[in-house]
């Protein structure tokens, strides 16, 4: 099984030479004022929001814009954005940079997150990090989550969370030797005019339920499930859309019929591409699933190598679970 998706390069916001140099300025000035410190810090991260002001103005633009009314496929691809120099891909947790060992990519992802809303990690998942290495590791090949290299399904970001990310951030630091590697995604209002009434219908019922991710359960086997909810909710022009294909669980025949014939749409509008270094694509994660083609790890320092950073649109209704930027676990 694999994925057939719309190459996302021709629709990217492409970054110039001149516009790469203001950006990585801006950037190295933060980082020679920051270095070695905490990223998970209200003031550190005010910081990094004046700085945006210093940002090509058109590129603050095209990001407000899809902040406000994001766009039918539901992703965003920018290219051309400063890296630096990268080390050598991590094989595991210990050999994961500090943020200021990748110091360019680091400031600049958070500066264009810090565009769309308020950034936020989990104290569940990735140890809390505000920006998270996302690399194949050996013995988990066959797992659907980031550290996999089996297809990954289509899925809402953390869907099953109370405080799930509006916005997710794939930054390009290495990509897969062998081009394998497609990041795809698909966005609600590309396939509703697709679905059958019906379907709609049985989408807005509360008749779903989401298996929570490892991560947040711990490691005794645990299975966990949401509360039944829908997948679809908000205007019916524009819904909000929480799905996870390898993760649901349907409460009826009915809604399985509907989750089957949603799958099958989205399956037939993705977009994708394979990330390269200076590559970020921004997902809605309100309104796109987002997944992810097979591809052969190495192990070998020159895996494909993403950073991960999330989003949310206002913090007050997570207020409450907050350590700073850090989301409190979810689950006892």
């Amino acid at each position: 099984m694999t994925f057939n998706y719309t190459e996302l390069k021709p629709f990217a916001l492409r970054i110039d030479s001149e516009e790469r140099k203001v950006i990585g300025e801006i950037a190295q000035g933060f980082v020679d004022r920051h270095h070695g410190t905490s990223l998970n810090d209200d003031d550190v991260l005010y910081e990094i929001e004046i700085a945006t002001g210093g940002l090509p103005p058109s590129l603050r633009r095209e990001l407000a814009a899809f902040r406000d009314h994001s766009n039918t496929h539901g992703a965003m691809l920018i290219t051309g954005l400063p890296v630096g120099d990268i080390p050598a891909t991590p094989k595991n947790f210990a050999e994961e940079p500090d943020w200021s060992d990748v110091a360019l990519s680091s400031v600049t992802q958070l500066m264009l997150m810090s565009l769309l809303g308020r950034v936020i990690s989990y104290e569940d998942e990735k140890n809390g990090l505000l920006l998270q290495d996302i690399y194949p590791k050996e013995g988990s090949e066959s797992l659907q989550e980031n550290s996999g290299s089996v297809l990954l399904e289509l899925h809402t970001e953390d869907g099953f969370h109370p405080s799930a990310p509006h916005f997710l951030s794939l930054l390009g630091l290495r990509s897969d030797a062998d081009g394998e590697a497609v990041t795809v995604t698909a966005g609600i209002e590309d396939v509703l005019p697709h679905l059958s009434s019906n379907a709609k219908v049985e989408l807005r019922r509360p008749a779903f339920q989401t298996k929570y991710s490892t991560s947040f359960v711990g490691s005794d086997g645990r299975e966990v499930l949401t509360e039944p909810g829908p997948i679809l909710s908000g205007c019916p022009t524009s819904p909000d859309l929480c799905v996870d294909f390898h993760a649901v669980h349907c409460l009826d025949s009915t809604a399985q019929r509907a989750l089957d014939e949603l799958e099958i749409v989205m399956r037939s509008h993705l977009y994708g591409t394979v990330l390269e270094p200076g590559d970020m694509v921004i997902i809605d994660n309100r309104r796109a699933v987002h997944g992810r083609t097979a591809f052969r790890p190495t192990f070998d320092g020159k895996d494909r190598w993403l950073r991960r950073s999330f989003a949310l649109a206002d913090l007050r209704p997570a207020r409450q679970n907050l350590n700073g930027r850090q989301h409190a676990p979810i689950t006892a």
